[in-house]
């Protein structure tokens, strides 16, 4: 039987340095706290992280290829952010080496959700 993936969150994507700074009051960097936790996470056994695209390659060069990375934050081409902070397109995220995306507004608030899932799925396979 397959078992179930453990996945630990880091930092949320909505979350800006300067946040994480002020709201958390930390010495660390955004991307260095990421970074920690990750490293955290595979010590304990966890399989990956969700974490923004942009920390990908850090993630991956500190915890293995193997550690799976899950990210939000994804947005289309010129779409607004919202609340996310820390974004990047399917590409984007695909070729930084995300193992997973998160894809919620660009589908949720489309037009056409159908459509847009369609067309964020084929740029993933791409």
């Amino acid at each position: 039987s397959h078992q179930p993936l453990l996945i630990a969150v880091t930092q949320l994507t909505s979350t800006s340095s300067e946040e994480f700074q002020s709201l958390q009051a930390s010495k660390q960097s955004l991307v260095a706290n990421v970074l920690h936790l990750a490293k955290l996470a595979k010590e304990v056994g966890m399989d990956g992280v969700v974490c923004s695209p942009q920390e990908v390659p850090l993630i991956k060069e500190a915890c293995g290829a193997e550690f799976l990375t899950i990210t939000p934050g994804i947005r289309q081409h010129l779409a607004p952010e919202d609340d996310q902070v820390r974004v990047a397109t399917v590409q984007e995220a695909k070729s930084l080496g995300s193992d997973y995306i998160v894809v919620g507004r660009p589908i949720t608030a489309a037009p056409n959700p159908s459509q847009a899932y369609q067309t964020i799925l084929n740029e993933w396979r791409s």
